[in-house]
């Protein structure tokens, strides 16, 4: 069994440094071989990619942009009437995958619009959904890139998030039917949402391409109290063959948010407060 790696994703660890460059340095010293971004939008792709490579980091995953988020947008790409900005927004992620060396974009799906029945809206947003992710998977395969969908949970972190389940998100991957779009598996979404994450991990990680962990109920590190047991999960991963990284996003905990660094060792997860 090949053991995992683990990927620090600097919108959510070491939020002491004010810039991305700062933390994605900090992850590089810290112990990290790779690193993934939220929205890396708001610097220059050549300073990030400079602030990589002289951290050793390989970039693995960033987000398409959210759209306008002072009107509540989180992500576009199922989002009826927005294909067009979704569409300008893509061109900008790839921009930056391929200055960063990236070969993974999660592509957002968005939210159900204000005051909408999401029963009722969502035959129309799975349409956008798929001519969006059809349009995407020719952009991405021009590219080398892949494209990844992640369901997020409705019942803490986001009620009017369209994708929230692995079932919904495996069967619109499917009905796209492109071989470069694949699935990304947040622990702590996928736990709140439906649990049964055994079955769910052996059930999808065939079409995983990313998985991202948490603890649950707080967000907090793998290492803290909660209701998932880590070590066997991430053995389990290991046991079933997955390859890809392992994204850290969750909220440190600790001083200054200091307790960033994790290292993995024969199945137990270990923290160290980062200096």
């Amino acid at each position: 069994m090949a053991p995992l790696r683990f990927s620090a994703n600097v919108s959510w660890l070491f939020p002491e440094l004010a810039s991305l460059s700062a933390r994605l340095r900090a992850a590089g010293s810290s112990g990290f071989q790779a690193a993934e971004i939220g929205w890396p939008y708001a610097e220059p792709p050549e300073a990030l990619a400079r602030a990589a490579r002289e951290a050793g980091l390989q970039l693995v995953l960033i987000n398409t942009p959210p759209g306008d988020r002072e009107k509540g947008e989180m992500g576009l790409g199922a989002v009826p009437g927005r294909q067009a900005a979704f569409r300008e927004g893509l061109e900008q992620a790839v921009l930056y995958a391929k200055a960063l060396g990236c070969p993974r974009i999660h592509l957002m799906a968005g939210r159900v619009p204000q005051g909408a029945d999401r029963a009722a809206v969502r035959g129309e947003m799975e349409t956008v959904f798929l001519e969006n992710l059809r349009h995407a998977a020719g952009v991405l395969a021009q590219e080398n890139l892949v494209g990844l969908l992640e369901p997020i949970n409705t019942r803490v972190t986001d009620p009017r998030y369209f994708l929230d389940t692995p079932q919904q998100a495996a069967a619109i991957l499917q009905k796209a039917g492109s071989p470069n779009l694949q699935l990304q598996m947040d622990m702590f979404h996928w736990q709140i949402m439906d649990g049964n994450l055994t079955g769910n991990i052996r059930e999808f990680l065939p079409i995983v391409g990313h998985v991202q962990v948490a603890q649950v109920p707080g967000r907090g590190e793998p290492s803290s109290p909660g209701e998932l047991n880590f070590p066997y999960l991430f053995q389990l991963l290991e046991e079933e063959g997955y390859k890809g990284f392992v994204g850290c996003e969750y909220q440190p905990q600790g001083d200054g948010g200091q307790r960033s660094r994790q290292v993995l060792g024969k199945g137990l997860f270990s923290l160290w407060v980062v200096a």
